[in-house]
């Protein structure tokens, strides 16, 4: 047993130490969701939420946001990030890129963390069937459940999971920084905004992210199990073909 624990610690932190980051991650982000999950269903939540919704409206007028003019305009931009119409323009480009340029297994990933967490998303929605809040007026048209927030777990699915694969495509740390930063705070906003909007409470919001890192951080072990096992492609040199015979 000893022998095997070295093993596998050698394994993860030694060889593939981003492999026992992510896997770590995800670990945390189940415990996180699992503890988000049960406290809503027993309403401990509950003045924490209604607390927050209400710090971000105008104590004279429940109905409009505290900031400057035009926030209203502002939130409503940022939440369209991770709306269904932007999404579904960000991954078919990115899938139809990707497939020009023969990155076959890299579209795959796109293409199921896109499917996959919107179906986990759904059906996680249906079972819990929370109520959207109602302490503040909601400042956007929904329809759906609320717990977990499907922006904010489609935002973390897609943009991490974009971030994750420009960062391979560089070698400068900062750079790759760069790319994880930008999903971050893109993911970070489009949760935001689904708050100040009144159409989510803050536990939707972190539960929301907590299902979308978790998946795209699964899509991406899994992706990089199967390219070690030599079961999809390696990552081949992306010039297009008529680069190659001009």
């Amino acid at each position: 047993m000893p022998q095997l624990l070295r093993k596998i610690r050698a394994f993860f932190i030694g060889k593939e130490p981003l492999v026992f980051v992510a896997a770590l991650l995800v670990v945390l982000g189940i415990l996180a969701f699992v503890f988000l999950l049960d406290e809503v269903r027993e309403g401990g939540t509950k003045n924490f939420d209604n607390r927050v919704l209400r710090a971000l409206r105008k104590p004279d007028d429940p109905s409009k946001l505290i900031g400057p003019h035009g926030m209203e305009s502002v939130v409503r931009d940022i939440t369209a990030l991770g709306g269904v119409v932007v999404l579904l323009l960000v991954v078919g480009s990115v899938a139809g890129f990707l497939l020009l340029i023969r990155r076959y297994h890299m579209m795959w990933l796109v293409l199921v963390a896109t499917i996959g967490a919107t179906a986990i998303n759904s059906t996680i929605k249906g079972l819990v069937d929370r109520p959207r809040p109602t302490s503040v007026p909601r400042l956007t048209d929904v329809s759906s459940e609320s717990f977990p927030s499907g922006h904010s777990a489609m935002s973390a699915a897609v943009y991490l999971t974009l971030g994750g694969l420009l960062a391979q495509t560089v070698s400068r740390r900062s750079i790759k920084l760069y790319f994880l930063f930008i999903a971050m705070t893109v993911t970070f906003l489009v949760g935001l905004s689904r708050v100040c909007l009144g159409v989510h409470y803050p536990t939707d919001v972190l539960a929301g992210w907590a299902v979308g890192l978790v998946w795209a951080l699964l899509c991406w072990l899994v992706a990089r199990y199967l390219q070690r096992r030599g079961a999809i492609e390696r990552e081949e040199d992306p010039t297009l073909p008529e680069s190659k015979t001009s």
